[in-house]
């Protein structure tokens, strides 16, 4: 069995390489799809990367569906009347287009598809609510666009969107993907004013008014919706071989905040792995290509622009990281690649380290470019104690909530993984695409659809 050396090892828990792309990441600040500082960013990861000595570092433009985020405000009126204009209150979310539009408010609680059914006609020309939470008893997690299009395919006029983690954080996060612009307004707002809001709409339940008596919400939303440019940032290390196997993650985060753990957290993770990577390069067997992606956020156009740009046999596997410094405990999406999930709980195993694994096939994240052609690829993030995405997608996604310890141990861990990838220990079994279309959750399946990502014909 081929071990990453142990000096190799000793370096990447001593190492501040990682830590100060990371600071040098959320420093950047609004790293939007299709911004200025997302091109910054991908600009300080190609830095890293030459620093790193890696080799071809450079940048990869390509085009996507830009959105640039303007003014937008709340108001209630009715038996309390509020208005709601400050970024820690209300948001746009990306990809709605611009409007206004004032309507009777409908709760449909965690809008699950039980909670629309029950709604019924109440939603034709109201305002939808839904929280950002997925009920324990659920198998997947429902995405917020999947509550977006169930409240406009039911009449719904505007969409609001409130956290369930407290602190006055309004979470933001895509609604349109490959369908932008949506076709409503949509917000999102912090847990406090969406408690008060779902309050205001029980006491109407409860005191039976009459349909348009109960609250009524105001929402202006101004934004842009334009074509415009993302890059990837790229570099490689070990020997010039036709396949590589691909160390990946995203370097966009939303505007609001300053993308810590979401996800400068992977992209400091690539280059620290890559830096690792090139002291022992003659070890390896197998090219490393590393490529932090742009515009993950709004539908993984990166990953998509590098899984159709290249040959299918030029991809062994891909180790994507997303989310991965909010512990020490690993967490890797396997999507039924046991071939890969062998090698991370052993990997674990001989570092006396935390592990958890999903077998689940999952289209949330970059690896999913690949994954859905059969290209063996796994998601690595870390566990948190936070319900959900936790401070992901708020302004609270800042350096301080992170630990470089932390940074540290999965940087072992992830180097580890891929050493043994690119020294021949294991090659992961590439499958077909119709097998994994007729593995994914009929959730999924609807969900992908009505994103407009469905890569199968019908």
């Amino acid at each position: 069995m081929t071990e990453l050396p142990d000096r190799v090892a000793g370096d990447a828990r001593t190492s501040d390489f990682g830590w100060d792309l990371l600071t040098d990441l959320t420093d950047i600040g609004n790293r939007m799809a299709g911004s200025t500082g997302e091109r910054r960013g991908a600009e300080r990861v190609v830095e890293a990367f030459e620093a790193a000595g890696l080799r071809n570092a450079g940048l990869d433009e390509f085009e996507i569906p830009g959105w640039w985020r303007g003014e937008s405000s709340l108001s209630v009126s009715g038996a309390v009347e509020r208005h709601h204009e400050d970024s820690h209150e209300v948001i746009a979310l990306p990809g709605t287009p611009s409007g206004e539009v004032t309507a009777p408010l409908v709760d449909v609680g965690d809008g699950t598809d039980e909670e629309f059914a029950a709604a019924g006609d109440t939603l034709e020309g109201a305002v939808a609510m839904a929280s950002s939470r997925t009920p324990e008893s659920r198998d997947r997690w429902i995405h917020r666009m999947e509550k977006y299009v169930a409240a406009s395919e039911r009449g719904a006029v505007g969409f609001v969107f409130r956290n369930h983690i407290e602190g006055a954080l309004p979470p933001t996060g895509e609604i349109g993907y490959h369908n932008r612009p949506g076709p409503i307004p949509a917000v999102g707002v912090s847990k406090e004013v969406g408690d008060r809001l779902a309050r205001l709409a029980e006491a109407a339940d409860a005191d039976g008014l009459a349909e348009g008596d109960g609250p009524t919400v105001s929402l202006d939303v101004d934004c842009r919706n334009e074509p415009t440019t993302s890059v990837n940032a790229v570099a490689e290390v070990g020997p010039d071989t036709d396949e590589a196997v691909y160390l990946t993650a995203h370097v966009d985060a939303h505007d609001v905040s300053d993308g810590a753990n979401d996800n400068g957290a992977g992209s400091a993770l690539v280059a620290e792995v890559g830096r690792l990577l090139a002291t022992v390069e003659g070890d390896l067997d197998t090219r490393v290509r590393l490529v932090t992606f742009g515009s993950e956020e709004i539908g993984l156009w990166g990953a998509y622009h590098a899984a159709e740009t290249t040959p299918r046999e030029e991809i062994a596997c891909v180790v994507n990281l997303d989310g991965a410094c909010s512990s020490r405990t690993l967490r890797v999406g396997t999507n039924g690649f046991d071939g890969m999930r062998a090698v991370f709980e052993d990997v674990a195993d001989t570092f006396d380290a935390p592990i958890t694994t999903s077998e689940t096939i999952s289209p949330h994240g970059d690896q999913w470019a690949f994954v859905q052609e059969g290209i063996p690829a796994v998601m690595a993030s870390t566990t948190s104690d936070q319900s959900g995405r936790g401070w992901g997608h708020t302004h609270a996604d800042t350096l301080d909530k992170l630990d470089s310890r932390d940074l540290r141990e999965v940087a072992t861990l992830v180097a580890a993984a891929v050493y043994r990838f690119a020294t021949g220990e294991t090659e992961p079994e590439h499958r077909s695409r119709e097998s994994i279309r007729d593995a994914i959750d009929e959730g999924y399946v609807e969900e992908l659809k009505t994103g407009g990502r469905w890569p199968y014909e019908e």
